[in-house]
């Protein structure tokens, strides 16, 4: 499989790495580069899998909305970095076909973005899907 997407999963995870900080950001509109590490959650989420040839692997782009057990379910939401599963998930994975996507690392941005040709007429800018072909 070279590309998809994730409709929709649920999980237990043991431990779990996301986008985010506790600091106050400089600039609000740059990408943030740290990560925060919860332990003990369950989790909703879902994103996206295209090719990456630079690293000759699929990448994934995923969100996730997670709630700490022992903290009255309170909530975090940002990009999934990693996660230890503690029990189970469930999760859709659709393989997409066609059209042809891509992912590469965009230096603006902390996620991957799907990129193929783009029209001259439009900026090189971040986009969630782009058909390519």
């Amino acid at each position: 499989m070279r590309q998809g997407y994730i409709p929709g999963f649920i999980a237990g995870f043991s431990q779990v790495q996301i986008v985010g900080t506790c600091d106050k950001l400089d600039d609000p509109n740059a990408p943030v580069w740290t990560k925060v590490h919860l332990t003990n959650v369950e989790a909703f989420g879902g994103g996206t899998l295209a090719y990456d040839p630079t690293n000759n692997n699929v990448a994934p782009h995923i969100h996730v909305a997670v709630g700490l057990k022992e903290h009255s379910a309170v909530g975090h939401t940002s990009h999934l970095l990693s996660a230890h599963v503690q029990f189970l998930t469930e999760m859709l994975v659709i393989e997409v076909a066609a059209p042809q996507s891509t992912a590469s690392a965009n230096p603006t941005s902390t996620t991957f973005r799907f990129c193929g040709s783009t029209p001259p007429d439009l900026p090189d800018r971040p986009v969630e899907a782009k058909r390519v072909g």
